[in-house]
């Protein structure tokens, strides 16, 4: 008796689908990360540009819930494809999913009417509200794979994508990223800039759904590359989700932003659209925003120094970074 007990107490503390699903979206979105809105693609993707998630086995394409869940796991880990398939498809079609590889759950929504509805539901004097009303809705779970994650797939189900297009240069923003010298690699389907190697990485510009954006990007990192302890020496040292890696990625962000303008670069992202890690530091401090800005103005300067040629200086009709932030100590 009492463990049957046990297990029913251990089965209601067991969190439900839903809440598992919701709470690991709702995690992502305090941490202001927002797959469906990045700027760029899966580079050599199967699905380039960005698309829905499918099936590699049936072609069929994943709709609701599962296609945010898929979108996070595929940018989270940098799969070069957006087909999924499970454990037993693999098997069928004779691949293997390779030892040690883990999958990711998705869900089938559907509703049922319990036995003692049934016949009430079948009544003609029963309109479609109330027969949808009685039906009980219900997740199954089951676990997926990204093609990437196996082994002797038939070509059909990899479905590789045709070679990047040309990339779309801008001169002077080219120019001004080589004269920094920074340690830029080019590659993968993350961007980020890596303090203990002092590396920046960012996918290639071709991934990007519109190839102005791949300038943000990079002068966002350049502009954490720029707080180097060898260069403007800020302090980096904030975990993930904490107030300093928030305020360090706002001047980043807005670094970004200044060095933009200062090279008529018009990025079609929204700046706006990425501060949902920093609602909470900019609520609780109102001179936070202040301190980021006069902290990004010196980062674009001194990223703006490295190309201080004629071809890079702003016109006079251009702002200067140094006129885009407060000067706030």
């Amino acid at each position: 008796m009492a463990k049957r007990s046990t297990r029913r107490h251990a089965a209601e503390a067991k969190p439900s689908l839903y809440e598992v699903i919701t709470n690991k979206i709702i995690a992502e979105l305090e941490a202001g990360v927002f797959p469906w809105a990045r700027p760029w693609g899966v580079p050599g993707g199967a699905d380039q540009p960005f698309a829905l998630p499918k099936n590699a086995a049936t072609g069929k394409t994943y709709s609701g819930i599962n296609i945010l869940i898929l979108w996070g796991r595929l940018f989270e880990v940098g799969y070069t494809s957006g087909r999924w398939l499970t454990f037993r498809q693999a098997t069928s079609l004779g691949g293997v999913v390779r030892k040690g590889e883990h999958g990711v759950t998705v869900c089938y929504a559907d509703r049922f009417i319990p036995k003692g509805e049934q016949g009430s539901t079948d009544s003609p004097n029963r309109n479609e509200t109330e027969k949808e009303e009685a039906a009980i809705p219900f997740l199954r779970r089951y676990t997926v794979f990204n093609v990437d994650q196996c082994d002797n797939l038939p070509e059909h189900c990899l479905a590789r994508a045709p070679a990047l297009p040309e990339r779309e240069i801008v001169p002077q923003a080219e120019a001004l990223a080589f004269a920094t010298r920074a340690d830029i690699r080019i590659g993968g389907a993350q961007a980020f800039y890596r303090p203990s190697t002092d590396t920046v990485h960012v996918p290639p510009q071709p991934a990007f759904f519109e190839q102005i954006n791949y300038y943000r990007t990079l002068f966002h990192e350049l502009g954490h590359w720029s707080g180097h302890g060898s260069r403007l020496n800020r302090d980096q040292s904030g975990a993930f989700g904490s107030k300093l890696y928030a305020s360090e990625e706002l001047i980043a962000e807005l670094t970004a932003a200044f060095v933009c303008a200062a090279l008529s670069i018009k990025p079609t992202v929204r700046h706006a659209d990425y501060l949902g890690s920093w609602l909470k530091v900019l609520r609780e401090d109102s001179r936070a925003v202040f301190r980021a800005a006069s902290k990004a103005s010196k980062a674009a300067d001194f990223l703006l120094a490295f190309g201080a040629s004629a071809s890079l200086a702003p016109t006079e009709t251009e702002p200067k970074s140094s006129d885009l932030a407060p000067c706030v100590p």
